[in-house]
């Protein structure tokens, strides 16, 4: 086991190097050098002794370290199989380290925390890497396993997440996410403390899981058409975005009065709508 993170990070540089390991761009590597930044993620994710962890994208395995300190196992899924070996050797004598190799889009989730984490309350913290953001995402909201997912992700992203009804950042994610989590923007990481440096700022969310569902399965079903259909033609009004999803159910005319029983205006537009006001014109619908 390592002492520090300084004698870990050197440590992986050399093992990089043993075997020959060049950076890939197209994979989105972008390792944490600054390493403040993992305690800092660790320390305000929440996570202790009796949570079980699952990190994608560990790369030089500075942030698996540190949960490695803190959560009782930490299972980090790497994509790059020349990377599994050098984050194996790295952490060989972690009984609370699973290096797992796949696509963590691909892998079936809720057997991987069976299988490497049994018995701990599921948590996810992770460096994600830019280009699986939103699919991962979803991916650990759509398995009900997780009780938070704190997560650095691009800025622009980040502001998507918690965005406000009205703003331009707002949108169908924004509402997803909100649907599902509470979702919390904990600070921004620089570009510079990665190597290699990325072009854009990064942020750690946490996103909290909702215990009780908002609405029953169906009501859900319908409350996404709705909002789906508010926000794949924004610059519409609502009353004409809902019609050109509900035409066979509903006139024009039948969704602006529905509209306005919810007492908005009938020129409003889907971005200007809450969480909430979507539930209840859905309810209507």
């Amino acid at each position: 086991m390592y002492n520090n993170k300084q004698s870990n990070m050197l440590s992986a540089r050399e093992l990089l190097i043993t075997h020959g390991i060049k950076l890939s761009k197209s994979m989105g590597q972008n390792f944490l050098v600054d390493l403040n930044i993992p305690k800092k993620i660790v320390q305000q994710s929440g996570i202790n002794s009796s949570c079980g962890v699952l990190e994608t994208g560990p790369g030089l395995g500075a942030l698996t370290l540190e949960l490695s300190k803190t959560a009782s196992h930490v299972t980090a899924v790497e994509l790059d199989k020349r990377l599994v070996p050098v984050l194996r050797e790295m952490f060989h004598n972690q009984d609370n380290v699973s290096i797992i190799q796949g696509d963590i889009l691909k892998l079936n989730i809720k057997e991987l925390l069976d299988s490497t984490m049994p018995e701990q309350e599921h948590h996810v913290c992770a460096n994600l890497p830019y280009n699986i953001t939103t699919p991962a995402i979803t991916a650990f909201i759509e398995t009900n396993a997780f009780k938070s997912i704190t997560v650095m992700i691009q800025k622009e992203v980040a502001q998507r997440i918690t965005a406000k009804p009205g703003t331009p950042e707002y949108g169908a994610f924004t509402i997803y996410i909100n649907y599902h989590t509470s979702p919390e923007k904990l600070f921004d990481v620089s570009p510079e403390c990665f190597n290699p440096r990325p072009k854009v700022t990064s942020s750690v969310i946490k996103l909290e899981t909702r215990q009780t569902k908002l609405l029953s399965t169906d009501e859900e079903k319908q409350f996404f058409k709705v909002v789906r259909a508010a926000f794949g033609q924004r610059r519409k009004t609502l009353v004409n975005a809902l019609y050109s999803i509900f035409e066979t159910s509903h006139t024009k005319e039948s969704i602006k009065e529905k509209i306005e029983k919810c007492g908005f205006d009938a020129r409003i537009r889907g971005e200007e709508l809450s969480i909430n006001d979507f539930i209840k014109l859905s309810s209507y619908l």
